[in-house]
């Protein structure tokens, strides 16, 4: 369920993997996982469009070791130097092949981290397209995705039909974390939290300020459902 709050290692649970990269490409065959950050000292360039609905993901860097103390300052890699593709290579050919009708878009699954030790569930999006751009002097990935709703269920084929969503903006979810004191505004439970819309997005309701969106535990979250309280 995206806007769902989740711990580093309930993300690497739920995921079946140790998650010690940002960019998880095809986990089980039938869907990736990236982690994002807008956090301003984020090491990438990550950033969400078109009203919350299109996440921009930066590709990522060669490790730093001594042949590139500074990743920084050399282009990103599409390859290995064993000819392997990296993650950026496996994404960007997923996306291309995409964009040409060739395969459906890949599903992924984005986290995104809030701060130290707290992460925000964004949801499933779809991969659409990728390119190369100049950045600070030097050759980076950019890929896009579109967040989307019902697209869920992993073992089922990816839905071309599947609705457009927004995600709710980073700086709404910090100014409500902070102001709910990290806990249900119901029962103050601390654990299984989910950003939740006091007036639905069906009813009208807004992603973009913090005076719609609380906390709310798991089960206060699914005995509201989309009832106005």
């Amino acid at each position: 369920m995206s806007n769902e709050i989740i711990s580093y290692l309930e993300m690497c649970r739920r995921e079946g993997v140790s998650l010690q990269r940002g960019m998880n490409f095809g986990l089980g065959g039938n869907h990736s996982v990236i982690l994002m950050s807008l956090r301003p000292n984020a090491p990438y360039e990550d950033e969400l469009q078109d009203g919350g609905t299109v996440l921009i993901y930066e590709g990522h860097d060669e490790p730093r070791g001594p042949a590139v103390p500074d990743p920084k300052r050399v282009d990103q890699p599409e390859q290995t130097s064993s000819d392997r593709l990296t993650q950026n290579g496996l994404f960007h050919r997923a996306a291309q092949q995409a964009k040409r009708g060739k395969r459906l878009p890949e599903r992924v699954r984005v986290y995104e981290k809030l701060r130290q030790g707290v992460w925000s569930y964004n949801g499933v999006f779809h991969l659409v397209d990728s390119w190369r751009q100049q950045s600070n002097g030097r050759a980076v990935f950019k890929f896009k995705l579109v967040a989307v709703e019902g697209d869920e269920d992993l073992n089922a084929p990816v839905r071309l039909d599947a609705t457009r969503r927004r995600v709710i903006p980073t700086h709404v979810k910090l100014e409500v974390w902070q102001r709910d004191g990290g806990k249900c505004v119901m029962c103050s439970a601390s654990d299984e939290l989910h950003f939740d819309h006091i007036v639905p997005y069906s009813k009208g309701g807004t992603s973009v300020v913090a005076d719609n969106i609380q906390l709310l535990c798991a089960r206060h979250n699914i005995q509201k459902r989309d009832r106005i309280q």
